[in-house]
């Protein structure tokens, strides 16, 4: 089975820090992108690995909505 689930990945000045929204504490880091998403991948994994198949429905069932907004700045 497979599931489409969203990743945030922010840059700091230590690197990267990538987290998945609808998986509560699935957060990981990397000093580059590519290691930050094989790091976010496997923590995913492991992460879907502990629950029942009930709570992985009621995963997919969780909507996030992503936009961008323009702000203007004085």
């Amino acid at each position: 089975m497979s599931y489409n689930l969203n990743v945030i990945v922010e840059k700091d000045d230590e690197g990267y820090y990538a987290y998945c929204p609808e998986l509560e504490g699935c957060q990981t880091q990397g000093d580059t992108l590519d290691e930050t998403m094989a790091n976010i991948k496997e923590a995913i994994d492991l992460y879907l690995e502990t629950l029942s198949e009930v709570e992985k429905k009621e995963i997919i069932r969780n909507e996030i909505y992503l936009t961008n907004y323009e702000v203007k700045v004085a």
